[in-house]
């Protein structure tokens, strides 16, 4: 029987520059993100380095003294205390990896990962990578390959020199002229590339915009959109709204793209309930950019359901990167309700009603709730439907026994809160869409 072969533990160090206009819990929430970044690419973190300056270094982003403090420690030489006294090895522990809670220019990466003796990966690297890892769908594929590129491309004249490289000279057509590097021709080709990529996203906007219109022509259907911070509870609240099966997991993320579920219990007007890509904090613009169509399912939702992590005590960080990010593509003028969740995570239930009562006080309109309670879910699913319901109208139609077959489209395009039958026929009390109400109203007439 062949032994199953254990892949071999990654260990990382985390390090960062605390600026003066960054307060402790500001800069505290960031490392535990990048930490948990970390957990998600599979990195098991042994140890952070914090180091308070007034600016970056220029050439390595840490200064010398820290730098050298991380490359005793990554190559096993010695750790140093607070007191610079000798403590407990890392001994055993094999680190490859540095990740930098900020993003780095190329030569300070290349400076850095000089001088530490491991890989260096910055802030952005560490979520484009994740980002490579876990996209799915076509277009998520294309969006994630064009900002990694972008993100490559000045970062490869770097990878040139730390190679010992500065690429071939090659000679220019009919040999005139130094021609290019074969750094420049690479870059070139990367160039090309995100155009071509560009060019299939936008095919597939136009197919996806299709597609959704005539879906959404054909069954009159409403969206909610789930939006809010990585990790916020966006993917256990859409399960539980559309009792579907879809990816739960504990890790920044884990969703990367659009899925899209119909409300259940469905109601009328039908409504579809989409989750999309998590924010988080200094989200490199290339991506939101590349990743504006995955976030297109805000814009074209009539409702927006902003999902906000109650036990997180730094949760008004996440409503500013929400915020913020819904500005940036233009979904800030999407009528929006603010969900407290995860509140059955607040300690127990008397810590859980006081910090539901100062939610509700400063935050009126918002709902606190627990996606894993079902009556909480239920209160929840009323208020969504109440939204889509208030422009709806309320009509009684009268249907001659002789024309029985239009039963079932009253049934299908309005909500009967009312039958009744007569001699001559049946009385329908029903609640619709304006467009729905006049549609049936006009056929009635033509009996």
């Amino acid at each position: 029987m062949q032994k199953e072969v254990k892949e071999k533990p990654n260990y990382a160090v985390v390090a960062a520059v605390q600026l003066p206009n960054v307060t402790d819990i500001e800069f505290e929430a960031s490392l535990n993100e990048l930490r948990e970044l970390a957990k998600t690419l599979g990195y098991i973190v042994v140890k952070t380095f914090v180091q308070k300056r007034a600016g970056f270094d220029m050439t390595a982003y840490l200064g010398a003294g820290k730098r050298q403090e991380i490359h005793a420690y990554v190559n096993n030489e010695y750790e140093l205390d607070e007191l610079n006294e000798v403590i407990a090895s890392p001994e055993g522990l094999e680190i490859n990896t540095l990740l930098v809670d900020h993003e780095i220019s190329p030569s300070q990466a290349r400076n850095l990962e000089l001088e530490v003796g491991c890989i260096v990966m910055d802030r952005t690297m560490v979520i484009l990578e994740i980002f490579h890892r876990n996209a799915r769908s076509r277009a998520a594929r294309a969006q994630v390959e064009i900002a990694r590129l972008g993100y490559m491309a000045p970062r490869m004249r770097e990878a040139a020199k730390l190679a010992g490289s500065q690429g071939r000279q090659r000679s220019g057509e009919g040999g005139r002229g130094a021609g290019e590097s074969q750094t420049e021709l690479d870059r070139r080709k990367i160039r090309d590339r995100i155009a071509e990529l560009q060019q299939e996203i936008v095919a597939m906007d136009v197919e996806r915009k299709t597609q959704r219109a005539r879906r959404q022509e054909r069954q009159g259907l409403a969206g909610v959109a789930l939006v809010g911070y990585t990790n916020a509870g966006k993917s256990t609240l859409m399960r539980a709204l559309t009792g579907s099966e879809v990816l739960v997991a504990n890790k920044l993320f884990a969703t990367l793209d659009t899925t899209v579920r119909a409300l259940h219990p469905e109601s009328v007007p039908r409504i579809l309930v989409s989750d999309t890509v998590g924010f988080i904090k200094n989200l490199p613009h290339g991506l939101v950019a590349s990743f504006k169509s995955t976030l297109d399912e805000a814009l074209d939702a009539s409702l927006l359901l902003h999902v906000i992590d109650a036990s997180d005590p730094g949760f008004e960080r996440q409503l500013e990167v929400t915020n913020e990010v819904l500005e940036e593509i233009g979904a800030n003028v999407v009528p929006r309700i603010r969900i407290f969740n995860k509140i059955d995570y607040v300690g127990d239930s008397t810590a859980q009603a006081e910090c539901e009562a100062a939610l509700m006080a400063r935050y009126p309109e918002c709902i606190v709730m627990s996606a894993r309670r079902p009556e909480d879910v239920a209160k929840l699913h009323q208020t969504i439907v109440a939204f889509f319901q208030q422009d709806l109208v309320e009509a009684e139609f009268f249907l001659p026994w002789s024309a029985q077959q239009l039963r079932g489209k009253i049934y299908a395009s309005c909500q009967v809160l009312e039958e009744r039958s007569e001699d001559e026929g049946a009385f329908f009390r029903v609640r619709g869409e304006p467009d729905a109400v006049d549609n049936l109203r006009n056929q009635l007439a033509d009996i």
